[in-house]
């Protein structure tokens, strides 16, 4: 069977869509070739390596990367999703062939304010999100 093309989208590239194609990797690789991109890319958001870790999940050694890189290259998805806010999804490149375009507006981890037990307990709850609708994503496309 060959695998269906996913394309997590953020601003930065740095948490979110990071965490999302982690997830789909475990989750859903046996049915899904996936990457990540930003719009913007930036750097790779320490306190979200922490709680991925803690679930056992190692994105320590992940680069950010362009998502108008991917569109240069010619390369195309069968699914592209943005994670970020609306206003920011509507700034994402618009891909060729792309079947399906979806949007899962989620917090941006990288505007959290507070102490870094505080950033770390919302960041767990965005991670336990995406987590989420990862596996309904999958069960949703592959049934």
């Amino acid at each position: 069977m060959k695998k269906k093309k996913v394309l997590f989208i953020c601003v930065h590239n740095s948490a979110r869509s990071q965490m999302a194609e982690a997830f789909l990797k475990l989750y859903g690789g046996d049915f899904f070739e996936v990457e990540s991109g930003g719009i913007e890319p930036g750097t790779l958001n320490q306190l979200v390596v922490e709680a991925m870790q803690e679930i056992g999940i190692d994105i320590s050694r992940n680069r950010t990367k362009s998502a108008v890189d991917f569109l240069r290259q010619g390369k195309r998805y069968h699914y592209v999703i943005t994670v970020c806010d609306e206003a920011s999804a509507e700034r994402c490149p618009i891909f060729p062939g792309v079947v399906q375009r979806l949007h899962w507006g989620l917090e941006n981890p990288s505007t959290l304010q507070g102490a870094k037990e505080e950033k770390l307990a919302s960041i767990r709850e965005i991670r336990d999100s995406i987590k989420a609708k990862v596996l309904e994503f999958v069960q949703n496309t592959t049934n």
